[in-house]
């Protein structure tokens, strides 16, 4: 954290009315943006070191645990004294699309409806609707929504030259 004299803290800025902080100099801003990006970067540095730790005292209790339940992945409680520990290994499947599409296809040629078995999401990237023909763009357009997504400001202190 850059400390300066006459400008607020991290810490400091907790207890200032928001009032206080709209009229801060834009280089106080940027340096207290400067200084909660570094606090949150690391912060997770520190969550990251501590799960670390954690991940490696129970990692084999855990992987036992499965293995006596008959599982593969999922989640097995572990006692650690007076602590629990909730051990979860998720299940992530992938699935290959080309060959999907040829099981879809196949269960269209056996007379079966697909939707029954599977989902399908339909997705257009944007770069390729604003490539497309007018006349494609304006097909699709009724099924479009665009919303805003969440605002961010960047300040940067630039050095007197």
């Amino acid at each position: 954290m850059i400390t300066r004299p006459n400008r607020p803290t991290l810490e400091s800025v907790r207890h200032t009315p928001i009032g206080e902080l709209l009229a801060l100099p834009a280089e106080h801003l940027a340096l207290l943006q400067q200084d909660a990006r570094e606090a949150v970067e690391a912060a997770k540095r520190m969550q990251d070191w501590i799960e670390g730790v954690i991940a490696r005292r129970y990692a084999d209790r855990a992987a036992e645990a499965r293995r006596a339940a008959g599982k593969d992945t999922g989640t097995i409680r572990l006692q650690d004294g007076e602590v629990e520990i909730v051990a979860d290994l998720p299940k992530k499947v992938t699935w290959d699309q080309p060959k999907l599409a040829e099981a879809v296809a196949t269960l269209r040629g056996w007379g079966e409806d697909p939707a029954d078995y599977v989902t399908t999401e339909l997705r257009v990237p944007e770069v390729r609707f604003n490539a497309w023909p007018p006349r494609i763009r304006a097909l699709f357009e009724p099924a479009r929504t665009v919303a805003a997504g969440r605002p961010s400001y960047s300040l940067a202190r630039k050095d007197p030259a």
